[in-house]
């Protein structure tokens, strides 16, 4: 039924939340949420049925929102963002997530790329929202998950107080849209991949029993940003498909040391790692639960993972995705771990390394990263890039969808990330374009024009770096000052995470006949630095 496109996919998940025998054997809760102060919710999966069921009368009674109509989720990671991403799937209307490190400008580009109906927020990101609804013609309702109320706002907790938790779920197919992510250009404003019902809903089954490594005994703790997809990955999916529990903690600012206080002392079996991390590991810490740990959103270096190992005597278990995918490639239960490879292809695809000429290439050879894609397209794989076709056929080459990013395969079948074959900048999992940052400098008095690549780091493995060329007024008496200026600039203009840690000022940039900046020369006299 999922090959003739009348699979059911909320239905299924339904009958996880309620009824799955993985859900009822086991003794942990759904979901199980701490702020650090004190508090926790713990959710069962009937509970957090009951609740969803709730918040999906919120959308479509409180607001009238119906099949297809498109809901901006903008919440820091409290319970009520996984109420609202379960509501939105039994209705049926389409999740778009993002940070809260969006400012009035990127909120403005999604409302009005994306023609949301609705936004939910809270009153943190709501004069945001305020300051440029009057440009948002298609936005009808805005909710607010806070105590108190606002003029103009409809507040979620009074609505939730008053709805009926009897709800019965919108027909969906399995090639209906459920979730679109915002993702990062090189040239232009971020486009919107689309994900099915699916998708992530049943491609991310693979992922939990086999990459994580989870049961209904498990608990695990995913510390992606809320509105990144590894959230919908391994906060809702993967874990909840196998009757794991999710355990969340509040933390609004992401802090390492706070993770390990917290991870030391909780229950949590499995995890998602990263190499900062590592990096601020103190010898004295002993995680007394943790059995298993995963890696994803960037390449961790294997003496990283041999240090990790020697302290916790655990593997890290990498994984390779992107936006518009789910795992593409992990190092599995059961397998042999090469240190830096990204493991074997998910059964869910069929991975080659191609020339530009869409030729498979042989073990050793580097190449683009395709996913085959003709005859048969994978359900697994995003629907397209919303409202943008041309960018969606820009991805195929020959019959295979091209990822963007340059690897190697060995004789054993591992695949090793080479780097991007093109100039978007993946810091510490974050996804950043040139364009935008770029963008941003351009409305400083003092930019001419400048260039963005990555730059290598040790800790967060590449992170942006701006050459910039001044106007004459602005004469480089003091570089740390006008640096400093400058990143501040950034950082109000477009969300903080993408503002550049380093700066070089030039004279000039280097460019093609026809005037193009070359990043890819500016990129690669980076790395030869290091």
């Amino acid at each position: 039924t999922l090959i003739k496109g009348h699979t059911v996919w909320v239905y299924a998940f339904e009958t996880l939340i309620e009824f799955s025998e993985e859900g009822k054997k086991s003794k942990n809760p759904a979901l199980w949420w701490v702020d650090g102060a004190g508090e926790e919710v713990k959710w069962s999966f009937e509970e957090l049925g009951v609740l969803s069921r709730k918040v999906s009368n919120v959308l479509s009674d409180a607001c009238g929102l119906q099949w297809g109509d498109r809901v901006i989720l903008i919440l820091p990671r409290i319970p009520e963002w996984w109420l609202v991403n379960v509501a939105c799937m039994r209705t049926g209307t389409v999740l778009i997530p993002g940070t809260q490190q969006l400012t009035a400008k990127d909120i403005l580009h999604r409302l009005q790329k994306s023609k949301a109906k609705c936004i939910i927020t809270d009153e943190s990101v709501a004069p945001a929202v305020d300051s440029v609804e009057a440009e948002c013609q298609s936005l009808k309702f805005k909710l607010l998950v806070s105590e108190g109320h606002r003029e103009g706002w409809l507040n979620f907790k009074d609505l939730l107080k008053n709805a009926s938790s009897d709800h019965h779920c919108v027909t969906t197919k399995c090639q209906d849209p459920m979730a679109i992510y915002f993702t990062s250009g090189t040239t232009g404003s971020p486009k919107m991949t689309q994900h099915s019902h699916s998708s992530y809903g049943i491609g991310l089954t693979v992922s939990g029993r086999y990459w994580l490594d989870l049961t209904s005994s498990d608990i695990f703790w995913n510390t992606s940003d809320t509105g990144w997809a590894k959230s919908a990955w391994s906060s809702i999916f993967s874990p909840w498909i196998q009757g794991a529990c999710v355990f969340v903690h509040k933390m609004p600012h992401f802090d390492p040391h706070i993770v390990f206080e917290v991870r030391e002392e909780s229950p949590a079996t499995n995890s998602t790692i990263l190499s900062v991390f590592v990096f601020s590991f103190p010898l004295s810490y002993t995680f007394k639960s943790l059995r298993h740990c995963v890696s994803a959103g960037e390449p961790i270096n294997p003496d990283v993972m041999e240090e990790w190992k020697a302290q916790t005597g655990l593997d890290i278990h990498e994984g390779y995705g992107q936006t518009e995918t789910v795992l593409i490639c992990g190092n599995f239960k059961g397998m042999k771990i090469k240190p830096g490879s990204m493991g074997k292809p998910s059964p869910e695809y069929d991975v080659k390394i191609i020339d530009e000429n869409s030729n498979i290439l042989p073990p050793g050879k580097e190449g683009d990263i395709a996913i085959r894609v003709k005859p048969t397209r994978s359900p697994f794989l995003f629907t397209c890039y919303a409202d943008d076709p041309e960018k969606t056929e820009a991805t195929l080459r020959g019959d295979f969808y091209v990822t963007g990013d340059r690897g190697i395969m060995d004789e054993d079948g591992y695949f090793w990330f080479v780097g991007r074959a093109d100039d978007v900048i993946n810091s510490a999992g974050y996804r950043i374009g040139p364009f935008e940052v770029e963008s941003a400098l351009a409305e400083h008095p003092a930019v001419v024009e400048s260039a963005v690549v990555s730059s290598p780091d040790p800790i967060r493995g590449e992170v942006v770096k701006a050459f910039i060329v001044l106007t004459p007024d602005y004469a480089l008496h003091d570089p740390e000052k006008m640096m400093k200026e400058l990143q501040d600039h950034v950082k109000k203009v477009t969300a903080p995470y993408k503002y550049p840690r380093k700066m070089e000022f030039v004279e000039q940039l280097p460019k093609t006949i026809s005037g193009k900046i070359r990043r890819n020369e500016l990129r690669q006299k980076e790395w030869r630095k290091d």
